[in-house]
Order: C-alpha cells, then sequence, then structure tokens
C-alpha cells in the first residue's frame, strides 16, 4: 500500500464548507507519486508509461478543511499492460472516499500500450489489496 497525507488548503473548500468534489480526483492522483516512481524513477515527461483509462470515485463523507486527510492505494490487479487502483481517502477515523482507477503502461513515442515489465510486476505486487472493500 501506498499511503500520502494531504493537508487540506482553504480554497480547496466549497460554498457549503465542505471540501470541493472536484478536488478528490487531483488529491487521488497525488496519492500515486510513488507508484509512477516505480515505472519512471526519475518523474520524466519525455518517458512516462502511466496513461489513466478508467476512474471512478464513491463519495462516502464530507471532507472537510482543517484536518488533514490520508490518501491509501493498493494495486488491485495487474493485467499483462494494465494495473487496477483500489484507493481510499480517510479523514480520522472516517473513509470518506473510495476510488477504483485503471491505468495502461503506455509508450508516448510509438502512441501504444505494452505489456507491464516483469521487474514492476513484481514490485506492484508488493502492494496488493488484500482487505475486503465496505
Amino acid at each position: 500500500m501506498f499511503e500520502t497525507t494531504i493537508v487540506p488548503r482553504v480554497s480547496e473548500t466549497d460554498g457549503v464548507g465542505h471540501i470541493n468534489n472536484t478536488t478528490i480526483p487531483v488529491w487521488l492522483e497525488a496519492g500515486r507519486n510513488d507508484l509512477f516512481k516505480i515505472f519512471n524513477p526519475e518523474d520524466d515527461f519525455e518517458n512516462w508509461r502511466m496513461v489513466i483509462v478508467k476512474s471512478c470515485v464513491e463519495y462516502e463523507s464530507q471532507i472537510y478543511f482543517g484536518k488533514n486527510v490520508l490518501i491509501k492505494c493498493w494495486i488491485k490487479r495487474i493485467g499483462n499492460a494494465s494495473l487496477e487502483l483500489y484507493e481510499e481517502i480517510w479523514q480520522g477515523d472516517t473513509r470518506c472516499i473510495t476510488a477504483s482507477t485503471i491505468y495502461v503502461n503506455f509508450n508516448t513515442a510509438e502512441q501504444k500500450s505494452e505489456p507491464i515489465p516483469f521487474s514492476i510486476k513484481a514490485i506492484l505486487e508488493n502492494h496488493i489489496f488484500e482487505g475486503v472493500e465496505q
């Protein structure tokens, strides 16, 4: 599992007093930074490999300014050229968000997907989701 702490900003708060729903995909992406480094340790956009093809976010509870949130990210499934993530956002003891996201290992120079190398799959397997989604 990958974990990232986010400090909510005032600018992410909307008119009804909670963190705006448009902020959540940005936070989820921030929670994937360690995952991105597995595919591209130098963070080099010339060699960027991760292309998102699907994302589903479920809002379970409101998130508020003034208290940090924890992003949790697991690997749910590893395919030939793709991987599916299972993600959660927690504020305190409350799970506020669940999400699933599918990425494809993409060769930007050739504009096509490519198999995920076995060396990367071995690292990803250390982050497999083994819990039970609620």
